[in-house]
């Protein structure tokens, strides 16, 4: 008997199964949603023997730390790399020094309100309240006074700060760092190349941690569903309806006002010439995979000038994320915070905003940048990672409209910056747009990647 063609030509034997049993061959996603069915059967089968909480924690327990400790190792070197890198490559801009100021400082302002935003909808949703407690060791947390705030944010030993996770303080001395990397001129560059190698070796790093996230979610999620039962799952619809719901508000009031307002431009014409993109992005839950057609969508269609966009989309592709960076670790940080029984007071939440908007320049570029964002929150407020097991399971599900919110932050940002620098053509914002492709193979190289001239002062 013959065999059957297989995909790409190959002939498969008889009898051999048509889905591909080998699971590292599988999609990402894939591999958690199999990892964290197994968790929740594992941890109820456990659950069920009785001691659920004492077999946990010899058996599951161990082996999640490990995932978590791989993931606290990683964001200081990772967050420190990255901030003098980009710091240190602003003298690449040269003559537009003022755009570049207005950019970042549209991507602060943008991330400040969607980290309020997603504050303020979890402590109006409670996704986590009324809960049983993660894990009775961590039901507490010190309240943090502005005095520890301003300690963290300036350490008197800056090895000591990264050696105690003080995320905040690395990155206030990354950024004097890499400023005076820019000061001295031509003498500062041959270390800031030397620390974007070490950036690029950090990236491999995080990819290879994150790579492990289904194992480490089997875990995590096993514990916790031995110890507390299948029902500790419930939660997550909650949570995920809160993440949603944030979203929403961004995408219906806080662009479109910002747009009307800054821009004094239609936010419903914004939307309908950026739909290619956000589109792409809802589909593909990826904003580096986005960009192609995020660029070809600000100079065809919003009318962006075509030097000033082949800067700032893929600036803004890489450390601007207002989904994954800003509202997630906002409404995940108060879930976990309410899950655990911690109590949060207004500077833990300040902290929060703080952590959430600065540690977006950390975890640009990087493989998994909700995950490392995350974990650099929970981190700064001092609340468990071991709940980052636990948020994953419906990862697939939010980073959708994660990633639709991040494309549409960076989309954004340069119409308002090129509105107000007069380099925004009115014509073709408001004129019919043109077709787009969603199939990235067929989108022209982004322009930033290419010899361009400086945009005029």
């Amino acid at each position: 008997m013959a065999g059957r063609t297989a995909p790409y030509g190959v002939t498969r034997p008889p009898g051999e199964p048509s889905v591909n049993l080998r699971v590292w061959k599988w999609q990402f996603w894939q591999q958690i949603v199999l990892a964290l069915v197994l968790g929740v059967a594992v941890g109820a089968l456990l659950n069920n023997l009785g001691d659920g909480a004492g077999l946990a924690e010899d058996w599951l327990d161990p082996f999640g730390s490990v995932y978590t400790s791989l993931l606290k190792v990683v964001v200081v070197p990772l967050v420190f790399a990255a901030i003098v890198v980009s710091i240190g490559r602003l003298r690449d801009v040269g003559n537009v020094a003022r755009l570049t100021g207005k950019t970042l400082g549209w991507f602060v302002v943008t991330s400040a309100i969607a980290t309020a935003i997603g504050l303020i909808i979890a402590l109006i949703v409670n996704p986590g309240e009324g809960l049983g407690r993660l894990a009775s060791e961590t039901a507490e947390t010190e309240p943090v006074t502005w005095t520890q705030i301003l300690q963290n944010l300036f350490p008197s030993n800056i090895v000591n700060a990264m050696s105690e996770g003080n995320v905040l303080g690395v990155v206030t001395f990354a950024a004097l760092f890499g400023a005076a990397l820019v000061a001295i001129g031509e003498r500062g560059q041959r270390l800031t190349a030397l620390i974007d190698d070490v950036y690029q070796v950090m990236q491999k790093v995080v990819w290879w941690v994150v790579r492990l996230t289904p194992i480490g979610s089997f875990f995590l999620i096993g514990s916790v569903v031995a110890t507390y039962g299948p029902s500790s799952l419930q939660p997550l619809a909650k949570f995920t309806g809160a993440i949603y719901l944030a979203v929403a508000v961004m995408l219906i009031v806080g662009y479109p006002v910002l747009l009307r307002v800054f821009g004094r431009v239609s936010p419903l014409r914004f939307y309908r010439n950026s739909w290619p993109a956000l589109q792409f992005a809802f589909v593909s839950s990826s904003s580096l995979a986005t960009l192609p057609i995020a660029q070809k969508v600000q100079i065809e269609r919003n009318g962006v000038q075509r030097e000033y966009a082949g800067f700032a989309q893929p600036l803004g592709a890489t450390i601007k994320f207002d989904g994954c960076g800003a509202i997630y670790p906002a409404v995940a940080a108060v879930f976990v915070a309410q899950y655990t029984g911690a109590h949060l007071g207004f500077a833990e939440y300040a902290l929060i905003a703080l952590a959430a908007v600065i540690g977006q320049l950390g975890t640009g570029g990087t493989p998994g940048p909700a995950l490392v964002a995350l974990t650099l929150t929970l981190t700064t407020v001092g609340l468990p990672l071991q709940a980052i097991g636990y948020l994953i399971a419906i990862d697939k599900v939010i980073d959708m409209a994660r990633t639709t919110l991040n494309v549409a932050g960076q989309l954004t940002v340069p119409v308002l910056v090129a509105r107000s620098e007069g380099l925004l053509d009115e014509k073709i914002f408001n004129g019919t747009p043109p077709e787009i492709t969603d199939d990235p193979a067929t989108v022209e190289e982004p322009e930033a990647s290419r010899t361009r001239e400086p945009v005029p002062a």
